[in-house]
């Protein structure tokens, strides 16, 4: 069955305005304009930002709905998909983000908007355990992105644990994935939008 409900998950202080989304948004709305896309702002609290997604999906139906994240949104993604057995592409993913993030407790500014500012909890950092799906396996076909150049993640670490997914391991690249225009086409295919 086709996709017709397509959520986008951003990073770890990022935002609809980073330059995935928007392109990915952008695609969405000139290709397949019959789709549905949804990419909303994260809190920083996990546990709200999923419970929020949550309720924000709960009509869309699960048999027709695909999510794509990125960086932190990748980690999140991988519990939706879970939760939904839907279709999910993992741009850059966090695998371990309640290890990673351990470092970044306390205030952070917006990575798009440097004059908001937020603060990154230490129980966060249970909230992120908490929806740790690494230990099951994919509910559904996946699709993983991943750049041997990420200044912030581990490429081998982010491989390993998507090695079921359907993977492009980049040679170089960054975090950003600044060349994602190249693979923004395949990532649409490979969610099937009506």
């Amino acid at each position: 069955m086709p996709t017709t409900h397509l959520l986008y998950l951003h990073g770890f202080r990022s935002s609809p305005q980073s330059a995935k989304a928007q392109m990915t948004a952008a695609r969405v709305r000139q290709q397949h304009p019959a789709a549905h896309f949804w990419c909303p702002q994260l809190p920083p609290s996990p546990r709200e930002a999923m419970a929020m997604v949550a309720e924000g999906t709960s009509h869309w139906p699960a048999e027709s709905t695909a999510v794509i994240g990125s960086s932190l949104g990748g980690f999140y993604a991988s519990w939706f998909a879970q939760q939904r057995r839907c279709l999910s592409v993992m741009l850059n993913p966090a695998v371990n983000p309640a290890r990673d993030l351990l470092r970044h407790i306390g205030e952070q500014t917006q990575w798009h908007n440097p004059s908001e500012h937020f603060y990154f909890q230490p129980h966060f950092v249970d909230e992120l355990q908490a929806l740790d799906v690494r230990h099951l396996p994919p509910a559904a076909p996946q699709m993983a992105i991943i750049a041997k150049g990420d200044e912030l993640l581990d490429w081998r670490e982010m491989a390993e644990r998507y090695a079921q997914a359907q993977l492009h391991i980049l040679d170089g690249g960054d975090h950003a994935l600044s060349q994602f225009e190249l693979y923004v086409d395949e990532v649409i295919a490979f969610c099937q939008l009506v």
